[in-house]
């Protein structure tokens, strides 16, 4: 019997080495032990909305790939901070990106990949859109049907048979906010399918442009069902819109006057940009503001300084104690004080979108890394504790069959039978 014990005593103690030595060897010099999902830092959380709101309309479900276009460090419901940067401003949106306009560096974020209801930010897709497609000279006679929208929404003021310059429209549409100017748009961009042609193709650009947590139902971004956006399609919307010539002079454009409509209307009126951005931040290159019930404040806006230029968007926000466009400010002068580099993914090119992404690794170090947790290729210590765990029991099992010729078959049957 005490043989026995020795045995047992000398297998373990060789099952207990094996453990330990093989994973030590098979570790790579300087690598570091992945540290398992559960133990990654939570995210720091995205400002929770400040009063009740209405429920909102119910997202698709969510496919993985979607919320890593580009980069992994964006797939995060809180907050993605470039390593080392300056915490961000305190602000109520519930999600929003700062990012490089030219570089498409995203610079920071909080829930950039999250869904949210556009408002009239809905407005600069109907843009990206359209734009190209109309010539800003051709008059149009605005139809009863162009007239049909939300009672006490925003609107420019057109007249039922009036006659307005299409840039006369644009201008509308993004100084004031213009439903009425969106209808009319929406019709002349749709070809003979009109609005619906124009909702149609306003999808199709948010495909082509890697928006892909984006749905227009309405060309105005008044609320519809199942429409919907994120800070990140946002932000690759408005830079598709600040790469035109046409849009940047029209979002800059601080008043312009509506043409008479005589018998009507004998002198016409004079409407002024609605985003104060434009008046009262230094480098201002404009923007787009929106609002609605549900959705909140949602806003967009952009600026330059030593020749870069940023982009902000950001949704679900209160309008107290900063106003949308001064959260926007704040998170422009926090992204204007990052250096050059900083980075904590990209916007995608157009097109690029469309295909699975290949999520970007953020530089090690940072709130990018800490927060999103994704999980890391464990298999140099996977595969050796299993080889020796493989090994120690081989070990166990040769003891346990000495233990049982020693004892004999019948000492074992008894055992059994009972």
């Amino acid at each position: 019997m005490n043989a026995a014990r020795r045995i047992l005593r000398c297998g373990l103690a060789s099952a207990a080495g094996i453990l330990l030595a093989f994973p030590i060897s098979a570790i790579p010099p300087n690598a570091a032990a992945p540290v398992p999902a559960h133990a990654a830092a939570a995210p720091i959380p995205c400002p929770a909305p400040a009063v009740k709101r209405s429920p909102k309309p119910t997202p698709p479900p969510t496919d993985p790939r979607d919320r890593e276009v580009g980069g992994a460090a964006l797939a995060t419901p809180g907050l993605v901070t470039p390593p080392g940067a300056a915490a961000p401003p305190a602000i109520t949106a519930t999600s929003w990106v700062v990012a490089d306009l030219d570089t498409g560096q995203v610079l920071g974020g909080c829930g950039p990949h999250e869904h949210a209801v556009p408002a009239s930010t809905q407005k600069l897709l109907l843009a990206a859109t359209v734009l190209p497609k109309l010539d800003p000279k051709q008059v149009i006679t605005v139809t009863r049907k162009d007239l049909d929208f939300e009672p006490g929404s925003s609107a420019v003021g057109l007249l039922e048979g009036g006659k307005y310059p299409v840039e006369t429209l644009w201008l509308g549409l993004l100084l004031n906010s213009g439903n009425d100017a969106a209808n009319v748009l929406a019709r002349l961009g749709g070809g003979d399918a009109g609005v619906a042609g124009t909702i149609a193709a306003m999808n199709e650009k948010a495909r082509e442009l890697g928006a892909r947590q984006t749905r227009a139902v309405t060309p105005s971004g008044l609320d519809g069902p199942g429409q919907y956006t994120s800070a990140y399609d946002l932000a690759l919307i408005a830079r598709a819109c600040f790469a035109e010539e046409a849009f940047r002079r029209y979002t800059l454009t601080r008043q312009t006057k509506i043409p008479a409509q005589p018998p009507r209307d004998k002198s016409g009126f004079q409407i002024q940009n609605e985003n104060q951005l434009v008046f009262r931040y230094r480098g201002a290159l404009g923007g787009k503001t929106g609002f609605t019930t549900l959705a909140r404040h949602s806003y967009v806006g952009a600026a330059e300084r030593d020749g870069r230029r940023l982009v902000v968007t950001l949704l679900g926000a209160e309008a107290r104690p900063l106003r949308g466009w001064q959260q926007g400010a704040a998170l422009l002068d926090w992204g204007f004080g990052l250096p050059t580099d900083a980075s904590v993914g990209n916007l995608v090119d157009p097109g690029a979108g469309t295909a699975t992404p290949t999520p970007a690794d953020p530089e090690p170090g940072g709130q990018a890394a800490a927060q999103v947790g994704e999980p890391t290729d464990d298999s140099w210590v996977r595969r050796p504790v299993m080889l020796a765990l493989a090994a120690a029991l081989g070990v166990i099992a040769l003891v346990l069959a000495a233990l049982a010729a020693r004892r004999g078959p019948r000492h074992i049957g008894r055992r059994r039978a009972r």
